[in-house]
């Protein structure tokens, strides 16, 4: 199972469409509206569900039924692959290929049932009723029925055997851990995709007394990290004087690697949301934070406000920025396919491709090869990315320093930073997994898939 079971507030709006009254349905309608817009047109779920710019049916329903669609889409990505078999044993045989409405309204209502405290009949009775005023389906609405009544019943007998025989990705993502990991070890971070992801906090000073007052525990990289948060992030002690930021344990490992930069001039590439760019300049650089987003690098900016910190800042495309005065070193995060971040972005897996991880790579590619000129001669250059594949990995970083006159593999070395030593590879690169950090639970355990290697420009 995939941890405690969360209970969703009750929903209380109530949806006009095609006449009807029917307190949820518009929940309902909207969870499969935009599970079809991740499954069918790879469209990520965080766009789909942005408060501000999110899809208009989503923006439409108050909080709690906010609340509830992104519990149930959560939770159909995180565990589709077990949905599908659990469906499929029901059906005499496959729906048809043009029957996804239908598949979006039976996986909605199967999340409920298997994994949400959802009453069972109101996810039945809501899934019929959005059925029949589908016309696209409501010639299905028995089978509906019949289907969600019969998996109602069976789910204690049923789900935990369906469960451990699963894994829950789509193919080409299966097939590209196992290449790279092994079968062994891609089972494992399959599994513990079925995890919702702890809250990693980065502070600037005392972790222990911060892990009191946040209600968490201390890991071996100095990160605080809580379990699951109660309540907001913005009504958390800390959060007004600055005393912390929200960042994962994996991603505050690739700003250290530069050792001691005190009084140095370090750009920070790709910046936003800027928890490196923090961690830069608390060890004593002067940062300059480059971005091509406007919006993000105004984030950025009242992340760093908030936290009493600052920078030079940069908006510009990073192929065109050419700054008067090279650095003395420069953190490259490149953006990825982010296969390394499941654990909090479910849809991740459905919504890329193979053909996507190798495009990012070609760019991570033209970034790196731009990046390293910025630097001066002598200077570091650490390259990093949130994804599991090492396409954009250690394969791109082998070859870039294959075919890159003038710059230099510079290992991180065992003992160097001892709270890495189980995260580095033989080459000296390093890299983490979600099976990662086995602590006393799975809910509290694991990191973010990331790799992160470091390299020297010739004096």
């Amino acid at each position: 199972m995939s941890g405690a079971k969360r209970r969703p507030q009750t929903p209380s709006r109530r949806d006009g469409d095609a006449g009807e009254a029917v307190a949820g349905l518009a929940a309902r309608k909207t969870a499969a509206r935009l599970l079809a817009a991740v499954i069918d047109a790879r469209t990520p779920l965080d766009g789909l569900t942005d408060n501000e710019h999110g899809h208009p049916q989503y923006k439409a329903l108050d909080a709690r039924d906010r609340a509830l669609v992104r519990a149930i889409l959560v939770t159909a990505l995180r565990h589709r692959m077990t949905i599908a078999g659990l469906l499929a044993k029901r059906l005499e045989r496959p729906l048809p290929a043009n029957a996804t409405a239908l598949s979006h309204i039976l996986h909605v209502a199967a999340a409920q049932i298997l994994f949400l405290e959802v009453p069972d009949s109101a996810a039945v009775d809501l899934a019929v009723t959005h059925a029949k005023s589908d016309p696209r389906t409501l010639r299905f609405s028995g089978l509906v029925n019949g289907v969600l009544r019969s998996l109602a019943r069976a789910k204690e007998a049923e789900l935990a055997p369906a469960l451990a025989a699963t894994g829950e990705a789509p193919q080409w993502f299966s097939e590209r851990l196992t290449a790279a990991y092994g079968t062994d070890r891609a089972q494992a971070i399959l599994a513990a995709h079925r995890h919702e992801a702890p809250v990693d906090f980065t502070v600037k000073a005392d972790p222990v007394l911060w892990a009191g007052r946040l209600g968490g525990i201390v890991l071996p990289t100095g990160t605080v990290r809580v379990e699951r948060l109660q309540g907001s992030v913005t009504d958390l002690p800390g959060f007004s004087e600055g005393a912390w930021w929200v960042q994962d344990a994996a991603a505050s490992l690739p700003a250290r690697l530069f050792g001691d930069i005190k009084g140095l001039r370090v750009a920070d590439l790709c910046a936003a949301p800027g928890g490196k760019t923090a961690q830069l300049i608390l060890a004593g650089a002067t940062v300059t934070a480059v971005d091509t987003s406007k919006n993000r690098l105004a984030r950025l900016a009242q992340n760093l406000d908030r936290l009493g910190l600052s920078a030079e800042l940069v908006q510009t495309d990073l192929l065109d920025f050419r700054p008067p005065e090279l650095f003395d070193a420069v953190l490259l995060d490149a953006p990825c396919s982010s296969t390394g971040t499941v654990r909090r972005h479910p849809d991740v897996p459905w919504t890329k491709t193979l053909a996507d991880v190798e495009k990012l790579a070609a760019l991570q590619r033209k970034l790196l090869a731009h990046a390293v000129t910025l630097v001066g001669p002598g200077g570091r250059i650490v390259f990093s990315n949130c994804s599991l594949d090492p396409i954009e990995g250690e394969d791109l970083y082998r070859t870039f320093l294959a075919e890159t006159p003038g710059v230099s593999a510079d290992p991180i070395r065992p003992g160097e930073f001892a709270d890495m030593d189980s995260f580095l590879i033989p080459e000296g690169t390093l890299r983490t997994t979600p099976a990662d950090l086995t602590l006393e639970s799975p809910a509290i355990s694991g990191l973010d898939g990331f790799f992160a290697a470091r390299m020297r420009r010739a004096d």
